[in-house]
């Protein structure tokens, strides 16, 4: 009896599971990486310290929410890094000529949906897979970022740093704990995800991930929706690049060049397979605080920061293997189910 009762809860906790979100697993994660820091050092947990790691994540973790689409579509862009650098370089220098910070903004985020342009015409136009050509835009990019700003920092004068600009990117609320970059951060996940689940644009993206030929007989625009996917990364890569200016108050020549690992390891870890086919915006922000909290927390036990990449590999090795064995679990449950 005892056997064919727990047998009899099996159907009922995969009913319940398959209630729970996507993101529920990488949640638990999250809250278990946080506990395992805050126990021995309760400071960790302080509201202060969390949104400073919220806020300082941020900029590559925006990018991280727009890699979701691209992984979505069985593609990547491996660019992202220095068209946010390049985005940054073009603002900031707009403002050291003169240009009202507002506006270099705007012109840092539509310069980087220009470069996303770019990328979109070159793999329709050429047919090849994204990681191919921003493979080659990645240099591209860089080496004429290192033209524009002389392989030297760009620093906006005093008069310019002053402006409403730079107190609105700088600010803090709540007590001064809350920065506006983590709140930014926040609603263009809300945004996104709404754009992935609730437009036509992301019914595409995920239909034609999952199966480009179905895609395709079903008469879907593949070709314009790469191009707008990348268009939107690198709208977002501008965005990123134009807050990071005004909250830092200047942009490195090397700053964002190692970002394709970060992002792409906050969406893996968030629950987008590489395989295409669905993602998950929300899922990309947590794998995103994941990450986060997995560097701060190196620096909590005293271990050497050099470490922090390492983990971060190894975090997205196990995050794709679990998510193998999640998928071939379900896939058997499926199949049974079926039979």
């Amino acid at each position: 009896m005892n056997v064919q009762a727990q047998t009899a809860r099996l159907p009922r906790l995969g009913a319940l599971t398959s209630r729970l979100p996507d993101e529920f697993g990488v949640l638990v994660a999250l809250g278990v990486i946080v506990a395992v820091i805050a126990i021995p050092h309760p400071t960790f947990v302080q509201p202060f310290n969390l949104f400073q790691i919220i806020g300082s994540s941020a900029f590559y973790g925006m990018i991280a929410l727009g890699m979701v689409f691209l992984l979505a579509l069985g593609e990547i862009d491996l660019s992202v890094g220095w068209n946010f650098n390049f985005s940054a370089v073009i603002t900031a220098e707009a403002m050291t000529h003169g240009i009202d910070p507002w506006f270099s903004a705007i012109l840092g985020v539509l310069f980087g949906a220009g470069l996303g342009l770019g990328n979109g015409i070159l793999v329709v136009g050429l047919q090849l897979p994204a990681i191919i050509i921003t493979l080659g835009t990645y240099s591209m990019f860089q080496g004429l970022s290192l033209v524009v700003n002389r392989s030297q920092p760009v620093v906006p004068p005093d008069t310019i740093t002053s402006t409403s600009f730079f107190d609105f990117t700088s600010a803090t609320f709540v007590d001064n704990v809350i920065p506006v970059v983590a709140l930014i951060f926040a609603g263009l996940a809300v945004l996104l995800h709404l754009v992935l689940h609730r437009t036509r644009f992301g019914y595409r993206v995920q239909a034609i991930g999952s199966n480009p030929e179905a895609a395709r007989l079903t008469g879907l625009p593949i070709a314009w929706t790469k191009v707008q996917a990348l268009v939107l990364v690198g709208a977002i890569c501008g965005l990123s690049g134009a807050l990071f200016v005004g909250f830092r108050g200047a942009i490195d020549p090397e700053t964002g060049g190692t970002f394709i690992l970060t992002v792409v390891a906050a969406a893996i870890i968030g629950g987008t397979p590489l395989s295409g086919g669905s993602g998950t915006v929300i899922g990309a922000l947590v794998g995103t605080l994941i990450i986060a909290c997995i560097s701060s927390g190196i620096i909590f036990f005293g271990i050497d920061a050099t470490w922090s990449t390492f983990v971060t590999g190894a975090v997205i090795v196990v995050a794709v293997a679990i998510d193998r064995v999640v998928r071939a679990q379900r896939t058997k449950r499926i199949r049974g189910g079926g039979a």
